[in-house]
Formats: structure tokens, sequence, C-alpha cells
């Protein structure tokens, strides 16, 4: 079932975010992109953003950042997939996912998954530019909450 996004507002005053975003399907992860930087910055947060190719890239650009030095707060993915003609797709977002889950795992950063494969396009626009049911905000509470919790432990 689709769920509303909340309207709960959360602080990330003092936090740094790094949005890392495919540039396939550019419409629907600008939307997302756009709607994840807006409510970063209303809730008092820096805001850094990397373009990658495709879905697949997002990974490794997710894995240096949280590696770095002077790690972001969190990293936020963000991509959308849809699904074709062969099982390629479904490649891509396993492949995706687990590695996300890793890096955050070794790294100790939240990553935030916002990477999405999708049957048509109809369910991507609802889901990436609806402001109503926008995963891309979804993704900056995410992140915001979750810095929150861990400069905490």
């Amino acid at each position: 079932m689709l769920k509303k996004v909340s309207r709960q507002r959360q602080s990330g005053a003092g936090c740094r975010f790094v949005i890392v975003a495919s540039r396939f399907n550019v419409p629907y992860v600008d939307a997302m992109v756009r709607a994840a930087r807006l409510e970063l910055k209303r809730a008092g947060g820096t805001v850094r953003t990397l373009r990658v190719p495709g879905a697949f890239e997002i990974p490794v650009v997710a894995a240096k950042l949280a590696a770095s030095s002077e790690p972001p707060s969190a990293v936020i993915c963000l991509g959308v997939i849809f699904q074709g003609q062969t099982s390629h797709a479904k490649h891509v977002a396993w492949g995706v996912t687990h590695a996300l889950a890793q890096i955050q795992i070794q790294h100790h950063v939240p990553v935030i998954h916002g990477v999405f494969e999708f049957e048509n396009k109809e369910h991507a626009r609802v889901r990436c530019m609806d402001p109503d049911h926008s995963r891309g905000t979804e993704a900056a509470r995410t992140a915001i909450h979750m810095a929150g919790l861990m400069s905490g432990i």
C-alpha cells in the first residue's frame, strides 16, 4: 500500500549530508534529489550532491564517502531502475541493495537506500514526483533521523 510522507520535521543542524544520485531516468531521480535537498536544508543540514551515470555506480561513490577521513553524517543514494524484458534490472537492484547494506555496516555511516525498481512510469511518477509520496523527502528524513541517532551512540 502506498503510504503518504509524514509532515513531521526534524533538526539536522550541524549535519553534513551527501546525495549520490543516478543520471539515468533523470526526471524521476531529479525530482527525488530536489525533494531531498529541500528537506535537508529545511532541517538545517549542509548538502552536497554527486551524480553518477547509473544506479550500479552509486555504491562505489557511497563507499568512498563512508571510508573517508571525515565521512558525512549520512549518504543518501537515489536512483530509478525500470523493469525490462530481461532480468537485468533485478540483478542491478539486488547488487545495489547488497552493496549499500555492506557499506553502512562496514563503515558505521548511515547509507540511505533510495534506489527503486519500478514496473512502470506511473509507479515512478507517484513515488518520485508527487510531494505527498516523495521517496526523496522520505530518504532525507531517514538520513536526518539516522544522523542524530548515530551521533548519540
